[in-house]
């Protein structure tokens, strides 16, 4: 069903528990609980944490740990993974620590799924289940497992040693589940969720390039299954809203020299404004001479349908917003927020909050 460009869209947070330049990684997951507070009073429908590994910039590698103390300080947003990284682990025990955060919180909990490391290749080897032989790729099957130890009628679906798991009970079995999402930012995820009939979730912020055609996929060829009978699709969006549009352009440059600098393998925390300006006015050193950067390369700008980062005030964001939501028939947007100051990070959600309308804003 198309959202109307005046409709009300949902609103969601993405959370990476960003760490500023100056301030401990203890400060940034503090930060963070105090965002799951404050959306929660405004509004937001759901609350989500990503997964990174070995990075001085994102707080957060465990999401599970943040969702249970954000489920715990919160009254009635939603709290879920923006995601677990599957290939990481073996599906029986995601299904049991969900199983547990669900038990805790009935109703209030996602499980979103993805594919991609979640931090460079000597993390990802360290991570990996088996290392004694070289990596396969089996993310379907242990996907499908981990469905059917959530929802045990999907078991009659799999094969071979994988049925006997069907014996096996995953506890703590309160009734119902967490809600499986899948992430991704490519046409392999979009092509997925449709085919598992899950609900589907859009990286747009890290990769804005085939945002159109894989939500458009998804709705078109989405097959009804025992999680849902019709499409739900969701895009992450990055946002900075200020009371002037000058104001949300200088916060903005703490993000555009995090981009810049990831590009780069450099992944320190968050600048503030006046330092990423500085560095961004200044010609990049890569910080490895086998890594052929220029300026020109790294500051390009997107030729994309939609940018990553809506900048800009409140009013003008929302519209962005609705227009976006409209064009894809998506009934929910998810937000994600950086900024070096937290204050400046808690405005920008109420911002958008109270001019989007959201119900408590």
């Amino acid at each position: 069903m198309s959202v109307s460009p005046q409709s009300s869209v949902r609103l969601s947070v993405l959370d990476q528990s960003p760490v500023p330049e100056g301030y401990s990684a203890s400060q940034a997951l503090n930060n963070s609980l105090d965002l799951a507070r404050h959306v929660d009073r405004l509004g937001y429908t759901r609350l989500w944490y990503s997964e990174h590994h070995a990075m001085d910039l994102l707080a957060c590698t465990a999401p599970e740990i943040l969702i249970a103390r954000a489920a715990a300080e919160t009254a009635r947003i939603r709290v879920g993974s923006g995601g677990i990284m599957l290939p990481h682990y073996s599906a029986l025990k995601v299904a049991e620590v969900f199983r547990t955060l669900h038990a805790m919180f009935p109703n209030r909990i996602d499980l979103g799924i993805g594919r991609a490391p979640g931090g460079g290749q000597l993390e990802a080897y360290a991570l990996r289940r088996d290392r004694k032989s070289p990596a396969v790729d089996d993310f379907t099957q242990q996907l499908a497992e981990l469905r059917a130890f959530l929802h045990p009628e999907e078991f009659t679906a799999l094969l071979g040693a994988a049925r006997a798991f069907r014996t096996i009970r995953v506890a703590p079995d309160a009734p119902g589940a967490p809600d499986i999402w899948l992430l991704g930012s490519s046409m392999w995820s979009a092509v997925t969720a449709a085919q598992q009939g899950l609900p589907y979730a859009f990286a747009h912020f890290f990769s804005p390039i085939q945002t159109r055609q894989a939500i458009e996929y998804y709705q078109r060829n989405f097959q009804p299954g025992s999680a849902r009978q019709t499409p739900e699709a969701t895009l992450a969006v990055g946002v900075i809203c200020a009371p002037t549009q000058e104001e949300a352009d200088f916060l903005h440059a703490s993000v555009r020299l995090l981009q810049r600098r990831i590009r780069m393998d450099d992944r320190r925390p968050v600048a503030t404004p006046e330092d990423a300006l500085r560095e961004l006015d200044a010609k990049p050193t890569a910080p490895n001479r086998f890594l052929a950067f220029t300026a020109g390369t790294l500051d390009a700008p997107e030729d994309t349908e939609w940018p990553r980062y809506f900048v800009g005030t409140p009013e003008r964001v929302a519209a962005q917003l609705r227009s976006l939501a409209d064009e894809l028939r998506l009934g929910e947007i998810i937000v994600n927020t950086i900024t070096h100051s937290h204050e400046a990070r808690l405005r920008s959600y109420s911002l958008l909050a109270r001019t989007m309308g959201l119900a408590s804003a």
